[in-house]
């Protein structure tokens, strides 16, 4: 953990002086008014980047290194597979080296390049975001479901087109992003359910049938499992290895409660709150649901990123007075419950050829 710890350090001092030494933005139509310090910025993203593509363990890792040296990558062989934009992406760096680790590398550069540049446009606190990004746990599922959220990374940049209704736009970015990982492809009915005011009885009902969902979760699974038996996701069927921890419910619910109660003062700072709001609200719902079956927590990756904006807002909800205490409020608990999944619950080592302390 000591890697881990110094990249949380290193990623939450330099995007904190990000701010620190922010300018007014010059765009009239800015949504957060601020232009971050983009060489702090950048010193932050090194940090993710760096970590996240010189493991050597963690997760999947070894399954997508020993599947890397193990293929040719000929179009023969490609064009034969799902998810073939990911197989591409591998037969073009097996062309430059056949060392597994430049696969880990610039999956995890493209994947925190884009999360980063994504929040420096819309968190209104980028250390927030990023600091909750590593201490919810987010970064850490990075380096485990790679290719998954690597995906989510690249939908994560059609944000701007969900805010202007460019569905088209928005579309063409789903396509693309499912040919690394087909579940991308639920975001696209996704679109319409966000498109209306946050915490319109539309929205709300998501949650009451994510508690009917669990009430009945037997018939439901054995519904939606036997509906994808013929799909790639046909084997999500025998998938018993629990729920997840209620406490990582809790701690994805929090901000969403505070946006609720500050809700219109959030409008009022943040126009555009309501899409980012119902896309985290659609997150909250896969979580409880996956109180049931751990599986259903892998479609909220795809949610996780805007709720990580909506914690760069919330401090900003509270009065002046309150917010300092706010601000130190949430980087305790978070810091808290990192420690917590990452040292207590799956003592997390992570090792590295090219880290070394």
């Amino acid at each position: 953990m000591t890697i881990l710890w110094w990249n949380l350090a290193v990623v939450f001092v330099f995007s904190f002086f990000s701010r620190y030494f922010a300018k007014p933005a010059l765009s009239p139509v800015s949504i957060t008014s601020i232009s971050y310090n983009k060489v702090f910025a950048l010193g932050a993203l090194l940090s993710l980047a760096l970590v996240g593509g010189l493991r050597s363990n963690i997760g999947d890792t070894y399954f997508y290194k020993y599947a890397y040296q193990l293929n040719d990558f000929t179009w023969a062989q490609v064009k034969e597979k799902e998810n073939i934009g990911f197989w591409i992406l591998q037969m073009f760096l097996k062309r430059i080296s056949d060392d597994p680790q430049i696969l880990i590398f610039t999956a995890a550069a493209i994947t925190n390049v884009l999360i980063v540049l994504i929040f420096l446009k819309y968190s209104r606190q980028f250390e927030l975001s990023t600091f909750v990004y590593i201490t919810g746990g987010l970064f850490l599922v990075s380096m485990n479901g790679l290719r998954q959220v690597l995906t989510a990374a690249i939908v994560f940049t059609a944000t701007k087109f969900i805010i202007s209704g460019n569905f088209f736009a928005y579309a063409l970015i789903v396509f693309f992003a499912s040919t690394f990982h087909e579940s991308a492809l639920i975001l696209l009915p996704i679109y319409f359910l966000v498109r209306y005011k946050a915490w319109s009885k539309a929205t709300l009902m998501l949650l009451v049938i994510a508690v009917v969902i669990v009430i009945g979760f037997d018939q439901f699974s054995s519904i939606l499992f036997s509906s994808l038996e013929d799909t790639q996701y046909g084997h999500y069927k025998n998938f018993q290895e629990g729920g997840a921890n209620v406490i990582r419910v809790a701690v994805f619910g929090t901000p969403l409660i505070i946006a609720f109660f500050g809700r219109e003062k959030l409008r009022e700072i943040f126009p555009e709150s309501d899409y980012i709001v119902n896309m985290a609200l659609i997150g909250l719902v896969f979580m409880i649901v996956s109180t049931q079956n751990w599986i259903f927590a892998r479609f909220n990756i795809y949610f996780e990123l805007y709720q990580l904006i909506l914690v760069g807002w919330i401090v900003k909800l509270f009065h002046e007075k309150e917010q300092r205490l706010i601000y130190l409020g949430i980087i305790v608990c978070y810091f808290l419950y990192y420690y917590y999944e990452s040292v207590i619950s799956l003592n997390i080592h992570y090792k590295s050829d090219y880290i070394i302390f």
